[in-house]
């Protein structure tokens, strides 16, 4: 990956108002950001397109954050996945990192809490 070019982002959240909050937050830091509100839409985006780091809700309607992760995992294994959820257990955050997720966060969370673990999983990425 080159230096110059602008790490790619991917969030997908049901809530639009998560993404709208933290879209803006990320492209001020400096990441370039598509963000979706349905996994359909985001599923098919990852099928067009290889992101470096992926934020994806757990809890939607359609295909759900496991089946999302698994498939960006399976398209791209280097690709670093950050789970966010309203819906956090002990068995959701196992489940998510046997699937190799980077990150987990429980909602709700600060933004500087994501753009931390994102600087991070950046640095992964770029190794």
């Amino acid at each position: 990956m080159s230096e110059d070019r602008k790490t790619q982002v991917l969030i997908l959240d049901d809530e639009p108002i998560v993404w709208k909050r933290l879209k803006p937050a990320m492209e001020k830091a400096g990441y370039e950001v598509e963000a979706f509100s349905q996994s359909s839409h985001a599923m098919r985006r990852v099928q067009e397109k290889e992101f470096d780091i992926v934020v994806t809700d757990l809890k939607m309607e359609g295909i759900d954050g496991m089946a999302f992760m698994t498939e960006v995992k399976k398209r791209s294994p280097r690709t670093e996945v950050i789970v966010i959820t309203g819906f956090a257990t002990m068995e959701t955050a196992k489940e998510s990192f046997q699937k190799g997720v980077f990150d987990f966060l429980a909602k709700p969370f600060k933004r500087g809490e994501l753009l931390e673990i994102v600087k991070k999983a950046e640095a992964k990425v770029r190794q």
